[in-house]
C-alpha cells in the first residue's frame, strides 16, 4: 500500500505538501501551487491531516445572533446587495436604521432564544454618531452582562473615526469601555489595491488601513476574526498574498481568533449585473481555498471557520474534511448574504447533525473559542 508520503511525491505541488505535512511554514510560491493543484483530493487529505494534528476532531460553533443596525451606506460597493444609498435628509426606499430601544428589544429576544453572542455590523451611515454605538453596547451589557458583544468591522471603525474626528485608538477605547468584547472580521475583502478598486468603493478603507486598524484593536486587547472574500475578480496570487498578510499580522499580535474564507455571493450585486462576474465560485474552488488556508495558516491561526451561510450546509460539511474545524455559529437573523438570495438557515441541532454525521465531535463554544459544552 502506498503511503501518504509517496503519494505526495508524485504531486505537482509535492514541495508545498511535504512542507505542510512536516509542519514547516509555507511561503507565497507554496500557496500558489496549492491553490492551483489538480489533485484536490490529495490537498484535502493533507489539510485534514494537519487539521487533526492542530485542533483534533472537535467541530465548534457559537450560538450567535446577527444584528444589522442599518443598511444605509455611503460606500455603494459593487459586491454588496445589502446596502441602500445614503441621501442626506431623505428617506430611501428599503432603507432602515434601528433605534437603540429597537436594538435592545431584538437582543432580548435573541438572548431568550439562547444566543450567547450578539454579532453587530451595519452600513456606513453618516447620520450615526459615536454615542449611538456606545449606547447600544452599554445597553446590552447593562441588561445582559454575560452576553458577548462582537461588534463592527474595521471598515466601520475607520469610518466612525473619520466621521467623528476621533483616532482609531480612541474609538476602540471608547467602545471597549462601553462593552465591546470582540470585533467582527468583515470588510477585509481582498487586500490587493487593484482588485479592491473593483470590488470595494473608493470611500472604503484600503487593505493597509484594515490591517492597521486590526493591529490597534489587538493591542487594546480586542480580539476578533479575519476574513477574505473570494470568488469574484481576484486571482490565485491575490488570495495567497491576502492570507499571508493576515499571517504576518497574527505573528505580531496573536489577535485573530479565526480565519474565515467568505465565498462571494453575486446575486443582486452590481458586479454580476455589470457582467464582471458570471456566477459564484465552484465547490472545487471552495475546497481549494479552505484547504490552502489551513496549510498556509497552520500554527498561526488554527481555527479555520466555515461560513455555511455562503457555502450551504452540504458543502460546509465537506469542507470539514478539507481543513475546516469551526462552523462559525447559528447566525440567526443574518441579512447581508440573504440579500443575495442565500436562504440557508441552521439551528443548533442541525449544526450538531452536520458534525456527528461525519464522525466529528460537536462543541458549543464562546466567542473566544472556549468550549462551553459538548453535544
Amino acid at each position: 500500500m502506498r503511503t501518504l508520503e509517496t503519494i505526495i511525491a508524485d504531486s505537482s505541488a509535492s514541495k508545498a505538501l511535504e512542507k505542510a505535512i512536516h509542519g514547516e511554514e509555507l511561503d507565497f510560491n507554496d500557496g500558489v501551487s496549492l491553490m492551483n493543484i489538480d489533485d484536490i483530493h490529495l490537498l484535502g487529505l493533507v489539510a485534514d491531516n494537519v487539521r487533526k494534528k492542530l485542533v483534533g476532531d472537535k467541530v465548534t460553533f457559537v450560538s450567535s445572533y446577527n444584528l444589522n443596525y442599518s443598511n444605509i451606506c455611503v460606500a455603494k460597493c459593487s459586491i454588496c446587495a445589502f446596502y441602500r444609498p445614503y441621501k442626506k435628509g431623505k428617506k430611501v426606499s428599503g432603507g432602515y436604521t434601528l433605534s437603540v430601544p429597537q436594538v435592545l428589544e431584538r437582543v432580548k429576544k435573541a438572548v431568550n432564544n439562547g444566543a450567547t453572542e450578539i454579532h453587530i455590523v451595519g452600513g456606513l451611515n453618516p447620520d450615526l454618531q459615536i454615542e449611538f454605538y456606545e449606547n447600544i453596547f452599554r445597553g446590552i451589557k447593562t441588561k445582559w452582562p454575560n452576553v458577548t458583544v462582537k461588534a463592527l468591522t474595521m471598515i466601520e471603525i475607520i469610518f466612525i473615526s473619520k466621521l467623528t474626528n476621533n483616532s482609531i485608538t480612541e474609538v476602540f477605547s471608547r467602545f471597549k469601555d462601553a462593552g465591546i468584547d470582540a470585533n467582527a472580521g468583515g470588510g477585509a475583502e481582498i487586500f490587493n489595491p487593484e482588485i479592491r478598486k473593483i470590488v470595494a468603493a473608493a470611500s472604503k478603507c484600503s487593505g493597509e488601513e484594515w490591517l492597521n486598524a486590526a493591529e490597534i484593536a489587538h493591542k487594546q486587547g480586542i480580539r476578533g476574526n479575519s476574513t477574505m472574500l473570494y470568488g469574484h475578480v481576484e486571482k490565485t496570487e491575490h488570495r495567497v498574498d491576502h492570507i499571508l498578510k493576515i499571517r504576518e499580522l497574527q505573528k505580531r499580535t496573536s489577535g485573530f481568533l479565526s480565519f474565515i474564507p467568505l465565498k462571494y455571493s453575486p446575486e443582486n450585486t452590481e458586479l454580476l449585473i455589470s457582467g464582471r462576474v458570471n456566477g459564484p465560485s465552484s465547490a472545487f474552488d471552495d475546497l481549494r481555498v479552505y484547504a490552502t488556508s489551513r496549510l498556509l495558516l497552520a500554527g498561526s491561526i488554527n481555527n479555520i471557520a466555515i461560513y455555511w451561510v455562503a457555502l450551504g450546509k452540504k458543502v460546509a460539511q465537506i469542507v470539514l474534511t478539507y481543513g475546516g474545524n469551526d462552523l462559525v455559529g447559528t447566525a440567526l437573523n443574518e441579512k447581508v448574504y440573504r440579500s443575495t438570495g442565500r436562504n440557508e438557515i441552521a439551528t443548533k441541532e442541525s449544526i450538531v447533525h452536520i458534525a456527528k454525521e461525519i464522525g466529528r465531535i460537536p462543541a458549543e463554544r464562546d466567542t473566544l473559542y472556549n468550549v462551553l459544552n459538548y453535544l
